[in-house]
């Protein structure tokens, strides 16, 4: 079982991407999924994350109105619609199939959790 995260690259302030985390092996859909972030000196942070069975969502607050979650069910998918983006968005983002806390966020503690590997999100000023 694995987590594809793809879709990073290089984009000028205020431009957009949507990065992608496909399942194989597994329904993603029975799982709730977050993305997570990593700059460079920088602590991993958790960024947003999607419950399993019904629309919930999470996102922190300096994403908010920018970046959008949302489940492929027939692609076997989760995305992150990333909107205006900014330089202080640049950072490595993985995602992972973790509990996701309407309020605090996703919540990396199941040892059983998947990872992806991670796609590098560089925003030029």
């Amino acid at each position: 079982v694995q987590l594809q995260a793809s879709g990073g690259g290089l984009v000028q302030a205020g431009g957009s991407l949507r990065l992608s985390c496909a399942a194989s092996e597994f329904t993603l859909s029975h799982y709730p999924v977050g993305w997570f972030r990593q700059a460079p000196g920088r602590e991993r942070e958790g960024v947003s994350c999607i419950s399993a069975d019904g629309p919930n969502t999470y996102y922190t607050d300096s994403v908010k109105g920018r970046f959008i979650i949302s489940r492929d069910k027939i692609k076997n998918t989760v995305y992150l619609q990333m909107n205006n983006v900014q330089p202080e968005d640049t950072a490595i983002y993985y995602c992972a199939t973790v509990g996701c806390n309407l309020k605090y966020g996703p919540e990396a503690v199941d040892p059983h959790s998947v990872w992806g590997h991670g796609t590098q999100v560089t925003v030029s000023s």
